[in-house]
């Protein structure tokens, strides 16, 4: 018994022992990432926001951002975001696990460094580095920060997914979606509207899909890279937003769901709101 106890004290050491070595290095990989994306920092190139801008935009657009932006709001250069809700682990089957995570956003030069926790069973989580940082797109999941699941980094497939999800979050960073900020807008019809973004050798475009009261309700992207059996494979992509509420006078969606649409039918992988929200 006294043998029995001592090997389980053991094991008990040991596991909080790599649990606090995981922590550590995990903070310090996201620390890495964080410093890289703010020396990557340009200043704005207008300090605030000023109606007459709009008059060129679609229709759409416009009326979107008169009701998202106020005369006179400065340009935001970044913002802290912190999110929770439940991740998809199933390619065919649905299997969701609860997530936290933390957002660090730039919005020129565009990127973002997201750093979350997906619980996979109690005490058990997979730490999630998805990034872009100075042009590269970076997805890195390790168990407990410690055992690597993949390693996605490259100026290609992946940097162009991540600058996409960029793009379909502007609407928690309003003034990003202004042109004056680098989006070039083209109309489609009374609701919908393309937006282009370009950063580097990237060059993209995604549909912004407006609802009746006139505030983006959904982004599409024909192909954006999806990652089965280690290939990445173009697939249609769209993210959902909705809970509009006001944060510091903007007013941006609250929560929202992102789905792959496959030949099967829509495949929703994340489902999460915002708990906090830090402008600068």
């Amino acid at each position: 018994m006294r043998w029995l106890l001592f090997g389980l004290t053991s094991l008990l050491f040991i596991a909080i022992g790599l649990w606090g070595l995981g922590q550590r290095r995990w903070a310090m990989k996201t620390q890495a990432l964080l410093d890289r994306l703010e020396s990557a920092r340009l200043p704005p190139p207008i300090e605030r926001f000023d109606p007459q801008e709009l008059a060129t935009l679609p229709h759409p657009v416009a009326r979107h951002l008169r009701q998202a932006l106020p005369a006179g709001t400065p340009m935001i250069r970044a913002a802290d975001v912190m999110h929770k809700g439940v991740f998809n682990m199933g390619l065919e089957i649905d299997q969701w696990k609860p997530f936290t995570s933390r957002q660090r956003v730039v919005t020129r030069r565009p990127g973002f460094v997201w750093d979350g926790r997906v619980a996979m069973a109690p005490g058990l989580a997979v730490h999630v580095h998805d990034a872009y940082v100075a042009g590269e797109g970076i997805l890195e999941p390790a168990v407990l920060g410690l055992i690597p699941l993949a390693q996605l980094r490259d100026r290609g497939e992946v940097a162009r997914g991540e600058l996409m999800r960029f793009l379909a979050e502007a609407a928690w960073y309003p003034t990003a979606l202004l042109p004056s900020q680098g989006i070039r807008w083209e109309p489609i019809d009374d609701g919908t509207a393309r937006a282009t973004l370009v950063d580097g050798a990237i060059t993209l475009s995604m549909t912004f899909h407006f609802g009746p009261n006139g505030l983006i309700e959904a982004i599409r992207a024909e192909a954006r890279g999806r990652t089965v059996g280690g290939r990445i494979i173009p697939t249609p992509w769209e993210a959902r937003l909705y809970n509009y509420q006001r944060r510091d006078g903007l007013l941006v969606p609250i929560e929202g769901e992102v789905a792959w649409i496959t030949p099967d039918g829509r495949l929703p992988y994340w489902r999460g709101a915002i708990t906090s929200l830090v402008y600068q």
